[in-house]
């Protein structure tokens, strides 16, 4: 799929960077339930995008120091038992205490923590190895990818 960190990192920088438009957002249009986004609001994709995004950025956290990931294997294991919508459901509940300008300032700087830790885990625990590569896949471009209607109409519904 990815020939070496590099183009993975080009990869993933490219498909978020439409979402840094949320950022500009006022208070009031990112607390907004967009219907064209599942009844979402700006805020709500946000911390859903952060929540997943901070799971690849713990398994590049460990995978920096070990060949291995348990926070990919613990949540993969949770994914499969409880299933998507429960789990979710659950990041939602938890991130809706998280104050507005916490998930606004994560949002501003972990993409780029996950960058940098990304260039320090060798290739070969990531990008040579398929397993690790597809989850770091899932959790962010490919996630990216899943979220960008519910971008499209949030923007739209806010005018932006």
């Amino acid at each position: 799929m990815y020939l070496d960190a590099m183009e993975f990192l080009e990869d993933e920088r490219d498909t978020w960077a439409q979402f840094e438009a949320l950022a500009g957002l006022t208070d009031e249009q990112l607390t907004a339930a967009v219907e064209g986004a599942h009844g979402w609001t700006g805020r709500d994709l946000m911390a859903h995008l952060l929540a997943w995004q901070a799971v690849a950025l713990d398994a590049a956290k460990e995978l920096a120091v070990n060949e291995t990931s348990p926070t990919f294997t613990r949540v993969d294991a949770d994914w499969d038992a409880r299933g998507g919508e429960v789990v979710n459901d659950e990041i939602t509940r938890t991130w809706a205490d998280v104050p507005l300008d916490e998930i606004r300032d994560r949002f501003r700087t972990q993409p780029g923590e996950l960058r940098g830790y990304l260039t320090v885990v060798p290739e070969t625990r990531w990008v040579k190895h398929a397993a690790h590569l597809k989850s770091f896949v899932d959790e962010t471009i490919a996630h990216y990818q899943d979220h960008e209607s519910d971008l499209r109409a949030i923007l739209a519904s806010a005018g932006a």
